[in-house]
């Protein structure tokens, strides 16, 4: 009896039709954690994104936006601003 792995790989998405898919990496990485952040991690749609982003984002790419996302300097999603004023 041996364990079987099941591969599946991003399907046709009509915003971006060419075969670059770095913007598609992109958006369903930034997807995923908008998805996370409204309805969490266990919300079977926000996982679809997930898959997506994990199948076409190169490793480097995720822990780096990883890792800015920790830091609270991720550019794609708003960031909560540090509670002090900015008079000027």
């Amino acid at each position: 009896m041996s364990d079987t792995i099941k591969l599946k790989t991003a399907g046709f998405d009509a915003r971006f039709p060419n075969t670059n898919q770095t913007r598609n990496c992109w958006q369903n990485y930034v997807d995923f954690h908008k998805c996370v952040q409204a309805k969490g991690e266990e919300f079977q749609p926000c996982q679809e994104f997930r898959a997506v982003y994990r199948s076409l984002c190169p490793t480097k790419w995720v822990e780096k936006w990883d890792e800015q996302r920790e830091n609270g300097v991720f550019p794609g999603l708003y960031q909560k601003k540090a509670d002090h004023d900015d008079h000027h």
